[in-house]
């Protein structure tokens, strides 16, 4: 192993974050391995259609040298011409010595350039779909399990009707869910460039099927085929538009909102100690408060979901300001936002994972602040008992308003247990014991159909992609460890 350079940047996403997969998707060596994929199969296709003078010892030459780039020819010749695609061409000849001459013929730099991208960002979006579909699973199984467990439910962070921990956890599946069937559907029906030329309008190819359109058409669909792609775009200028990179950042912006949401919800949970991610044995949580059990991975997940819906504005940008057939303002930034968003996408799911194989639910802590909020919201339902029972509905509302002002003063400013329950008993007007009053004070009562809605949606919804999922499917799922 090479020793590391300390004296110099390296990227925290590669070196702290994201998977080896994400980052072997974007390497340097899957793009011009790419390259030569592409190169191949534009000289196969030029051949089998008869649009050049290319041999079969000329083909049999380049794939030999696919996968054996020479970087080092290649560097020292961009060094000296300042373009990559041919400094790559040349490298690329050096080695396929007789097939030099037919390398890149009739195509510009976006041919390879474009393809590439839309390839890795095919192939990216389908790591992270796979990936998806193991944490839905996760969150699937926690639901479910605590899909009859009452919990208190919040609007306003203000403590409102129950709800169970289950159906909470149902709401994240649910975003992430959304996520997976738009990856799906985006990775599905991305488009390849194909052959378009230096303005898009195939003209070089055109020359070389000497004016035959239906054989240039022939040519594009031989190359997509070639590279497994069933659809190319139907219009470009020299470029693809710059609009699929803003829609597949957007998606990603759609994951990075979904984890941040329940990530916050779980840094709430953690300081109530109600739900907790997981703490390893030797994990410190503070380096001056031995005590704490700080939240590190929902925080971590937070962070890096911010900075993807960060740079998700900046293709936006770059698709507005395109002039015209193409402009070269686009290159330096795609370069950077592209790779880093799909990797911090990829982190935060593999965090996500480790979280939700893990995390720790304490019940009697939930049961307890249950059970200090029950009694104002078992206060409707006393009324209609109370009412049945002869009472005037109006005249018995605003007894218990008053009532329920009364313990909440107890409880907010003398920091006493909430005697709501007791005041209404001791009330003559309401008609009810202790006992038939206690009788009313089943959480449960109040989770509404919060187990039905959960068993419901996983059963629909989430088991089928479940299913289709071979890690998924149980204990073969591999655990997630954090590199750091």
């Amino acid at each position: 192993m090479a020793e590391k350079d300390y004296g110099v940047y390296s990227n925290p996403l590669t070196v702290r974050y994201a998977s080896a997969e994400m980052s072997r998707v974007f390497s340097p060596d899957k793009k011009f391995t790419t390259w030569r994929r592409l190169w191949i199969a534009l000289a196969e296709a030029e051949r089998e259609l008869g649009l050049a003078d290319i041999t079969e010892e000329q083909i049999a030459d380049l794939k030999k040298y696919e996968h054996d780039v020479n970087y080092a020819e290649a560097e020292a010749r961009e060094r000296e011409v300042r373009h990559d695609v041919m400094a790559h061409v040349h490298a690329y000849g050096l080695q396929a010595l007789r097939a030099a001459p037919i390398i890149h013929l009739g195509a510009t730099s976006a041919y390879v350039g474009d393809n590439t991208d839309i390839i890795q960002i095919k192939e990216a979006f389908h790591l992270l779909i796979r990936k998806l579909a193991l944490l839905m699973k996760n969150l699937a199984d926690f639901a479910m399990e605590y899909r009859e467990m009452p919990t208190l439910g919040f609007t306003h962070f203000q403590p409102a009707q129950l709800v169970t921990v289950g159906k909470r956890a149902s709401l994240w599946l649910q975003d992430f869910y959304f996520d997976y069937l738009d990856a799906v559907s985006f990775a599905e029906s991305i488009p390849l460039l194909g052959v378009k030329g230096t303005t898009g309008t195939q003209a070089s190819f055109l020359e070389l099927a000497e004016g035959d359109g239906e054989k240039v058409d022939r040519l594009e669909a031989l190359v997509a085929e070639k590279l497994g792609f069933t659809e190319v775009v139907a219009v470009s200028g020299q470029t693809y538009t710059r609009k699929i990179d803003s829609k597949a950042l957007n998606l990603l912006s759609g994951i990075a909102q979904s984890a941040a949401k329940m990530t916050n919800d779980l840094r709430l949970l953690q300081s109530m100690k109600e739900v907790e991610e997981p703490f390893e044995k030797s994990q410190i949580g503070s380096s001056a408060m031995a005590y704490k059990r700080n939240p590190m991975r929902s925080e971590r997940v937070s962070s890096l979901a911010r900075y993807i819906m960060g740079v998700a504005a900046v293709p936006p940008m770059t698709e507005a300001t395109q002039w015209f057939e193409r402009t070269l303002d686009d290159s330096a930034n795609r370069r950077i936002v592209i790779p880093e968003a799909f990797m911090a996408a990829d982190a935060i799911i593999d965090i996500l994972r480790n979280i939700t194989d893990g995390l720790v639910v304490h019940e009697q802590v939930i049961h307890a602040h249950v059970m200090a909020e029950l009694p104002f919201m078992a206060s409707e339902n006393i009324l209609m008992n109370a009412v049945k029972k002869g009472g005037d509905r109006q005249e018995l509302h605003e007894r218990i308003r008053v009532h329920s002002q009364a313990a909440a003063e107890q409880v907010k400013d003398f920091g006493r247990p909430n005697d709501l329950l007791e005041r209404i008993a001791g009330d003559s007007e309401f008609g009810m014991s202790a006992a038939e009053i206690a009788g009313l004070l089943e959480p449960s009562l109040y989770t509404g159909r919060s187990a039905e809605q959960v068993a419901g949606f996983v059963g629909r919804e989430i088991m089928p992609i479940i299913d289709k999922i071979p890690e998924a499917g149980g204990a073969s799922q591999d655990k997630v460890e954090l590199k750091v």
